[in-house]
């Protein structure tokens, strides 16, 4: 197996790649944190936290990044010149930060997914064929996280908001309604809402609804534990680290969209 390095090892997603990449007995061969950070310098999963990337991309390896956005750029920039391929399960990005991505993606193989879960990215595809056929029924978005969480809505929301956008001819975000409060009057014809809860300590709820005259159908993917994220990024590291240079996701990885 391919070795990996993980950046923001102190968060969520950082201890939850850690404990699963020893369960899969794939080797973490380093860590990063902030400078700051009182892991700096500690051994954590049999490797010694770094506040430097650089100095780790001297091996063959992946590095896994969910950190925050200009810090997963630098990374990415660090790999670029390394040669290293990278998996990023950061959000928040600005399209400016994208086309940097995008950009880097020229010279090495960059899986950039806003979620890393096998069941989303199979609401994915699912929500492509279910938007097409009911185009004309009311669509609503729901997405809930924890308190936490800082940017909104949220990197799947997003991407969800984007198929269906696709599928059913809209724009995103021209077409969607963030917001509603006092005589909104009658729904438009081409609005899609997009609802967002922020609160205690869920972890990942989203939620498609497509309304009807008589029925109504409704997609729903609920994460338990972060697990689910962890080993989605560890199979993409794997796959990716034997790809050529170009930018992918989640839908490649897993054969969806194939490369």
């Amino acid at each position: 197996m391919t070795p990996v390095i993980i950046t923001g090892c102190a968060g969520k997603m950082g201890k939850a790649l850690i404990e699963r990449a020893k369960f899969q007995n794939i080797f973490l061969i380093g860590a990063t944190e902030k400078k700051d950070s009182p892991l700096i310098g500690q051994n954590i999963g049999d490797v010694i936290v770094s506040s430097s990337l650089e100095t780790l991309l001297t091996k063959k390896a992946v590095v896994i990044d969910f950190t925050d956005p200009k810090a997963s750029l630098a990374h990415v920039y660090s790999c670029t010149e390394k040669k290293i391929p990278v998996v990023i399960g950061t959000t928040g990005f600005t399209e400016t930060a994208k086309k940097e991505i995008e950009k880097a993606a020229k010279n090495i193989p960059i899986v950039f997914s806003p979620n890393m879960s096998v069941g989303v990215n199979l609401l994915f595809k699912l929500l492509s064929e279910a938007a097409s056929t009911l185009s004309d029924y009311d669509i609503e978005i729901i997405e809930a996280h924890h308190r936490l969480k800082k940017d909104a809505p949220s990197g799947t929301a997003i991407g969800l908001a984007k198929v269906i956008a696709q599928a059913t001819k809209r724009n995103y975000p021209k077409d969607f309604n963030f917001h509603r409060q006092g005589l909104t009057g009658e729904r438009a014809s081409k609005e899609i809402g997009m609802q967002v809860i922020r609160g205690g300590d869920i972890v990942g709820e989203h939620t498609v609804m497509f309304c009807g005259t008589g029925e109504r159908v409704e997609f729903k993917h609920v994460a338990t534990n972060r697990h689910t994220f962890a080993d989605g990024a560890l199979k993409a590291s794997q796959w990716v680290a034997n790809q050529k240079p170009g930018l992918y996701s989640m839908q490649n990885v897993l054969g969806f969209n194939p490369s």
